[in-house]
């Protein structure tokens, strides 16, 4: 088996300052999910099947709509597909404003290279329209030839149509009103109390306080009463530390390992050794002389060898970090999976003060 090469990738610096846009949201104000069915014509018989007979219905739906009667029996739609065609709405958007759609094949069809997608409303899960797609898909795949000799590259049944949707309806949203809540987009009670503090600070006056360690409540000052838009901008233009906790994010498959640059050791001894075993079976062919009356015989012959490899110590000095530590492994020539097993056994040990998360 190929083992990935290993790649490290220090995190953010402790310390370093952040905006207050960068850590919490105000509560309410969050995009709206939206969804529709539609179809995608002009595709170059590449569609759905005759059998798909939800993409048959719909054709002849859309058709009596328009004045013209046919029988579902005796329709192609091979150069039509039937869509589900979804899409993300900002909060505050206004009526006019032009979002992009994502488009997904739901039927047979192999390809929706070149087709357009026809008017199609999109729906919240309230049941309102609030906005309506329609225009030419792109696809980030294709299939070349046909019959049994074909290639597919990604895939050429989901496309996105760019800015295809005119918002129709305006969202819900939260408007700040005399006081409204923040949102931290991690939860740390330390970062809470923090961003309180900052915010009473800079104010002059008690206008926030954590109710818990996600949200923030924050009270508008009079001064700032008919001007709610100009106070969140300038608290979002506020900067303060975050709390990030010592944290190792391992990625086992790709060999990747974030750390913080912060997150030091414990004085500690480490050796770290392997042990081969490799077994072979060689299968012997005993063929006996001719008109001799003997019958060929196969005789397995099993050698196993053993090989341990010398355990390779490293030094450092006091209070060094994680970075120091797989550097100096990566010296040694230690692969991926050495490495990732040794952090794992140092916290074991006790001798890492951080989390270890393995996605």
């Amino acid at each position: 088996m190929k083992i990935a090469p290993l790649i490290l990738i220090p995190a953010i610096a402790f310390g370093e300052p952040s905006q207050l846009k960068d850590l919490v949201t105000l509560e309410g104000v969050r995009d709206n999910q939206l969804m529709g069915y539609g179809i995608v014509v002009g595709l170059a018989g590449t569609g759905d099947k005759q059998l798909t007979l939800f993409s048959t219905q719909s054709l002849t739906n859309m058709l009596r709509r328009m004045g013209v009667t046919v029988d579902p029996t005796q329709m192609q739609v091979r150069n039509m597909a039937s869509v589900m065609v979804s899409a993300n709405l900002p909060p505050f958007a206004q009526p006019g404003t032009r979002i992009d759609v994502t488009v997904s094949a739901i039927g047979d069809a192999k390809t929706l290279q070149g087709g357009v997608l026809l008017m199609t409303p999109l729906k919240a899960a309230d049941g309102q329209t609030y906005a309506v797609a329609q225009g030419p898909v792109v696809t980030g795949g294709f299939v070349a030839g046909r019959g049994g000799n074909t290639q597919t590259v990604n895939h050429p049944t989901v496309g996105r149509t760019p800015e295809g949707a005119i918002v129709e309806k305006a969202p819900p949203s939260v408007e700040p009103a005399n006081h409204f809540k923040l949102q931290l987009r991690q939860a740390d009670f330390i970062t809470a109390a923090r961003v309180a503090e900052v915010l009473n600070k800079h104010f002059a006056a008690a206008v926030a306080h954590a109710d818990n360690p996600a949200v923030i409540e924050v009270e508008i000052p009079p001064a700032y009463i008919k001007r709610a838009v100009e106070f969140v901008a300038e608290l979002q233009e506020l900067s303060m530390e975050p709390d990030r906790p010592a944290r190792v994010v391992i990625n086992e498959r790709t060999g990747t390992i974030v750390i913080g640059k912060e997150v030091h050791i414990s004085p500690v001894s480490i050796m770290h050794g392997s042990l081969t075993v490799e077994i072979r079976t060689k299968l012997e062919v005993s063929q006996p002389a001719p008109l001799s009356g003997g019958k060929t015989a196969v005789t397995p012959q099993t050698d196993v060898a053993a090989k341990e490899q010398k355990a390779t110590n490293i030094l450092l000095d006091k209070g060094a970090t994680i970075d120091e530590l797989v550097r100096a492994l990566q010296g040694i020539g230690s692969t991926p999976r050495d490495v990732i097993q040794i952090l794992q056994n140092l916290r074991a040990a006790g001798a890492l003060d951080a989390a270890i998360e393995v996605i």
